[in-house]
Order: C-alpha cells, then sequence, then structure tokens
C-alpha cells in the first residue's frame, strides 16, 4: 500500500509538471500571428508535455536508484540474480509503441490541416494542388495572390491584381494567402517565424503554398537555407494589415514608378570590391538591386 501511495504521488507530480510544461511552451515562441501558427503550437505543447514526462520520469529513477541502491566504495561481489519480469517487458514495449503512434497521428493530422507540401509533392511537380484550409471556420474567399522570387539575395513579391512589386510583403488580415514561390539560382527557404510555416523554394520550380495570416502587425521573412554570403542579409518585412489599409497601400503602390529597392547584399559587394585588399575569399556576384513599385 506504501509503495502504491508513493508512486500515485509521483505520478501525480510528474502529470502537473508536465502539464505546467506544456502550458509555458506556448511562451517560447513568437506571437500566433497565423491560423497555422496556432495548430503548429498546440502540438509543439503536446509533444513538450510528453517530454517533460518521460525526461522527468527516468530522470528521478536514476536519481532514486542512485541514491538507495548505490553499493559500497569496496563492494566488488555480483548483484542479485533478477531474471526478466514478462509483465515490465509487455509495459515498456506497448506504452513507448502507443505514445509514438498517437504522436505520429497528431502530427500528420496537423501537417494535413495546414496544408504543407512536403518534399515527395515537389519532386513530381507538376501536379494539381487542392487547397485547404486550417480550422479557423474561414472560407476561400477572399483569396490574396502573391508571385515570390528569390535570388541571391533578396525577396521580390508580386501582386498580380494591380501588376505592383515590393520588396516588402503585404497581407490583409484574416484572408487566406496563396503564393508562387520561384528560385531564380539556389535553393531558398520561405520562413516566416511568428506564422510558423517554411517552404523550400526549388530552382525551375513553382511551387503553391498558402497560410492565413489572423493578426495584424509587422513580421519577419527569412531565408532558412543557406543560399551563399550574404545570405543572413536575406530578409523582409512582411506587413499584415486589414482589408481596407491593404487596398490603400495596393492602389498607393500601383502609382510609383518601379525604382532600385536598397539592397545590404550588394551594398556589401560593392564596398568589398573597392577595397584594395580585397579580404580574399570568393563569393557569387549579387544580383542586382530590384527594380520595384515599392520598398521601404
Amino acid at each position: 500500500m506504501k509503495r502504491a501511495i508513493t508512486l500515485g504521488a509521483i505520478a501525480i507530480f510528474l502529470t502537473i509538471a508536465s502539464i505546467w510544461m506544456g502550458r509555458a511552451s506556448y511562451s517560447w515562441f513568437p506571437p500566433q500571428a497565423s491560423a497555422e501558427a496556432i495548430l503548429y503550437d498546440d502540438l509543439f505543447s503536446i509533444l513538450t508535455a510528453i517530454g517533460t514526462f518521460i525526461f522527468l520520469g527516468v530522470t528521478l529513477a536514476i536519481v532514486y536508484n542512485i541514491i538507495f541502491y548505490r553499493v559500497g566504495r569496496y563492494d566488488t561481489s555480483d548483484g542479485p540474480p533478477i531474471e526478466g519480469n514478462v509483465r515490465l517487458e509487455i509495459l515498456w514495449t506497448v506504452t513507448p509503441l502507443l505514445i509514438v503512434i498517437g504522436l505520429a497521428t497528431a502530427s500528420y493530422q496537423t501537417y494535413d490541416k495546414m496544408n504543407l507540401h512536403g518534399p515527395t509533392e515537389i519532386a513530381h511537380l507538376p501536379q494539381v494542388i487542392e487547397p485547404a484550409y486550417a480550422d479557423t471556420g474561414m472560407t476561400a474567399e477572399p483569396m490574396t495572390n502573391v508571385e515570390v522570387d528569390s535570388k541571391q539575395w533578396a525577396w521580390v513579391f508580386r501582386y498580380p491584381e494591380k501588376n505592383v512589386t515590393s520588396t516588402e510583403l503585404h497581407l490583409p488580415v484574416n484572408q487566406r494567402a496563396h503564393f508562387e514561390l520561384r528560385s531564380q539560382d539556389v535553393i531558398h527557404g520561405f520562413y516566416i517565424p511568428a506564422f510558423r510555416v517554411k517552404q523550400d523554394i526549388i530552382p525551375a520550380k513553382t511551387i503553391d503554398f498558402e497560410f492565413t495570416p489572423i493578426r495584424e502587425g509587422k513580421y519577419r521573412l527569412r531565408d532558412s537555407q543557406y543560399s551563399g554570403t550574404y545570405f543572413a542579409a536575406m530578409q523582409a518585412d512582411v506587413v499584415v494589415e486589414s482589408p481596407a489599409a491593404y487596398k490603400d497601400w495596393l492602389n498607393e503602390a500601383a502609382k510609383q514608378t518601379p525604382t532600385p529597392a536598397p539592397n545590404q547584399a550588394a551594398s556589401e559587394y560593392a564596398r568589398r570590391e573597392q577595397k584594395e585588399d580585397s579580404a580574399g575569399w570568393k563569393t557569387v556576384v549579387p544580383a542586382p538591386a530590384p527594380m520595384v513599385n515599392y520598398h521601404p
């Protein structure tokens, strides 16, 4: 009875600690700025809670045995001849198997709801990709269409509705955004941490990608793939605003004449070339500064 009470108390402690850690994991990320972020964070919270339970359980068992079953310094005798316990062996085999199956199922369901296209789909393009929507209650309309061109080292966004180009990504809040991702040179990674979305962009392929921004604000788009010397400079702001503000920005940008946008990679390379003492390492010449209607 005493052992059962002790094990029960330990199980309750582990459960409470695991739930607390799972809830705390929501604070480890940027604000949830997309519908996909909610799905991703919920799954991560579950993984964190289960991982905490296993970690603390194993750690406590090890510490307990070290403290209470430690042999003397000069004890070189053999341990007791304990044989296997079939029930325990079944328990520690079946339990992890069920956990892994459950996590795999939850992960697949989350992945399916987020409608992220994996490497198999990319490798076998072209094919028809049916749009899916996260569980937000939103409908397919209206849809914001954006063409994304990535190159060493700049992002260029084109809005076919008004034939507007920009180095800053603007999106209306609570509207599904559909992207056509292209690369002009190497593999780039379209990654917005606040949205929890990432998609590799493969040269010579046009990749469809979708997500739904749900929180107004300014966020950061980064290249998640090492694409060369100046890849750290390949960043852009993502502005999520009200539909009315988005329309106003789009109409105002359409009136602007395309001009060269500031480009950090091109500027750093030009300064490097002007130096008498070269840095000594070779690099790809950055693409010319993009011509866009709008740049911040």
